[in-house]
């Protein structure tokens, strides 16, 4: 999860991504399995990362939330 806090505010990138700099390129599944484990969300800002199509997949709050947080962010970049 130490990726995923460096990402600047408003900024996503794919689950495939992240485990391709993790070191893991066949493991975006388990990436999602971790961060859907994420009990600190406000801090490891897991709805920045999106499915490698662009979709809103994988959000343990569900998709509709992932959608405000992220538009929320983009609308508010610093």
């Amino acid at each position: 999860m130490e990726g995923i806090i460096k990402y600047t505010y408003g900024e996503t990138r794919t689950y495939k991504e992240l485990a391709e700099k993790i070191g893991c390129p066949k493991g975006p599944r388990a990436v999602g399995g971790a961060l859907n484990k994420n009990p600190i969300a406000i801090i490891v800002p897991c709805h920045r990362v999106i499915g490698s199509n662009g979709n809103l997949v994988g959000f343990a709050s569900g998709a509709e939330l992932k959608d405000k947080l992220l538009k929320l962010e983009m609308n508010n970049t610093i």
